[in-house]
């Protein structure tokens, strides 16, 4: 399709679909289109202050046509706003952290008051249901409460039990790092762009973002709704343009990066930012692994396996590909899951009603035909899906169920990155566990049982990063108090939680010695002195002091 083409497809979606089992969701009367949402007005709002030598242009995935003309950041245009960001950072970081923190309370009141706007754009860029693109917003207005509430006592100066007790007095100091680099992904262009930097932000930081170019006007949409909340406009940057371009660049010249993305390209992140001997935060790919336990509800087991395998089509970090059922359920379990995978809707309407959108363009069209095909061709059975949906859009593939995968499969080892999930059956929960944990990933998996107990007794031996019991992905990752990341060769570092945010932070220690100096003094010899040390160590340790 040419561009001139495209706007003249609406983004609607009618009558019911022939190519395969999944129904087609019915579109309501008067559905808006691309053209509806995506007005010059709008372009021009969100990119302004947008540093751009150039010029590109992103598309929607349900109907391949373009979206915007966009501006195009050159190295020159990087290192620009990284100099705006750094001559802003000193002035909000002075700022008291309440205010910093007030900014976020009132972001989260915007995005929830028009969050139909945001969702809009999430559709069209990404092309996912809207329930799934809601789920972007549930993060973010999630993430902004927790650190608009909790950042002044995760920063607040700590004070700490000094090498003399009453002599030394110690306290902890929190300072931003400066200005963040933020590399962003194009799969959850909301909650993996702006829910990454509201941390930054509270913690005094200023931010320049790189966003992906298919998906950087929903990025650009919260820029835009975090200066109306109080940010001030220098403090955060977008740059826009190629990753193998503008990515490096942002590398080059930030303080602090924060990167998602898949694991190669996360190598090559942090060889970049350890020669320059600065800190990252990395989140990389998966191969989610999903334990469905003998003594499990298997209808609920089911339904739940559907969100965790197809929600965003599969195009989540966190979702599951890899399914392990015990033999004496597996029979009931997959005909009650392949009948709910059958039944999903798909479907390209800017409203709710959709089970499962688009993927996201030709590449990841082609990994998961590429994957799929290949099991297939090897000897696996496709018990549901298994072909794409061009009648409905031209990424569109329906979600697949995969029976009798083995090594050497791609699908059985590769991330696939799609609405594609491989069924395994084990006999033994020691068995269970350690094909789940046979991966080079370890970013997320999930465990069902009708014993709580049990299920966390898994979890604990699980080499993940979080753990779900009776739920796929979404209770560990909004349970923003408490970290979430990666393992072995899903990435370093966390978001959420106090570590969320204390990266984005340099600790100092601040120690006031009192009344004696750490030397002989009082007529102390050298010898004398270190006799006295060696008794006040055996009473501080006979006192329990730590």
């Amino acid at each position: 399709m040419t561009d001139s083409q495209a706007p003249e497809k609406a983004i609607d979606a009618t009558g019911t679909g022939t190519a395969g089992t999944n129904p087609l969701a019915p579109a309501p009367a008067g559905a808006r289109t691309a053209v509806d949402v995506v007005t010059p007005e709008l372009v021009a709002q969100l990119t302004t202050g947008v540093a751009g030598s150039g010029r590109t242009a992103n598309h929607t995935p349900f109907t391949g046509g373009k979206l915007a003309d966009l501006p195009e950041s050159t190295p020159e245009d990087v290192a620009g706003a990284f100099e705006r960001a750094r001559a802003a950072q000193p002035v909000w970081a002075a700022t008291p952290v309440r205010q910093r923190a007030a900014v976020l309370l009132r972001f989260h009141d915007l995005v929830l008051a028009r969050q139909a706007e945001v969702l809009d754009l999430i559709q069209l860029e990404t092309g996912k249901a809207r329930l799934h693109a809601h789920e972007e917003v549930q993060a973010v207005v999630v993430a902004a409460r927790h650190y608009g509430r909790k950042a002044p006592s995760y920063l607040k100066p700590k004070r700490h039990a000094g090498a003399m007790p009453t002599l030394t007095r110690v306290t902890e100091l929190r300072h931003p790092r400066g200005v963040v680099g933020q590399i962003a992904p194009w799969n959850y262009p909301l909650e993996l762009s702006v829910g990454d930097a509201l941390p930054a932000f509270a913690a005094g930081n200023a931010v320049v973002m790189k966003p992906d170019t298919e998906t950087c006007l929903t990025a650009l949409w919260a820029r835009d709704l975090l200066i109306e909340a109080g940010l001030p406009a220098d403090v955060f940057q977008v740059v826009i343009g190629d990753g193998p371009v503008v990515g490096p660049e942002v590398v080059k010249h930030a303080d602090y990066v924060s990167f998602t993305g898949s694991t190669r390209t996360g190598r090559q992140v942090a060889q970049s930012a350890a020669a320059r001997l600065v800190g990252v935060s990395l989140e990389l790919g998966g191969k989610n692994a999903m334990l469905v336990l003998q003594d499990a509800d298997v209808d609920k087991a089911a339904a739940g396996a559907v969100r965790a395998c197809f929600s965003s089509a599969g195009q989540l970090c966190i979702s599951i590909e890899r399914l392990y059922v015990h033999e004496s359920i597996a029979d009931a379990f997959l005909e009650r899951f392949v009948a709910r995978t059958k039944a999903m809707r798909l479907g390209n309407a800017l409203a709710y009603g959709a089970d499962m959108g688009s993927l996201v363009g030709e590449r990841q069209l082609a990994a998961v035909t590429r994957h799929v095909d290949e099991a297939v061709a090897k000897g696996a059975k496709v018990l549901a899906g298994g072909v794409a949906r061009p009648d409905i859009g031209p990424y569109f593939y329906e979600p697949t169920v995969l029976d009798g995968v083995e090594a050497p499969m791609s699908v059985c080892t590769e991330e696939t990155f799609g609405p594609v999930v491989s069924i395994y059956r084990f006999s033994t929960e020691d068995e269970a566990i350690e094909r789940a944990n046979s991966t080079p990933y370890g970013l997320n998996s999930s465990v069902w049982t009708k014993d709580g107990r049990r299920g966390r007794a898994v979890a604990a031996r699980l080499r993940t990063g979080t753990v779900n019991v009776n739920e796929g992905y979404a209770p560990a990752y909004g349970s923003v108090q408490s970290p979430m990341g990666g393992m072995k060769d899903s990435g370093l570092g966390r978001r959420h939680g106090s570590e969320g945010i204390l990266k984005y932070t340099e600790a100092q220690t601040v120690a006031h010695q009192r009344l004696l100096p750490m030397a002989p003094s009082l007529g102390m010899d050298d010898e004398k002195y270190a006799a006295f040390m060696s008794r006040s160590l055996r009473v501080m340790k006979a006192l329990r002091l730590r």
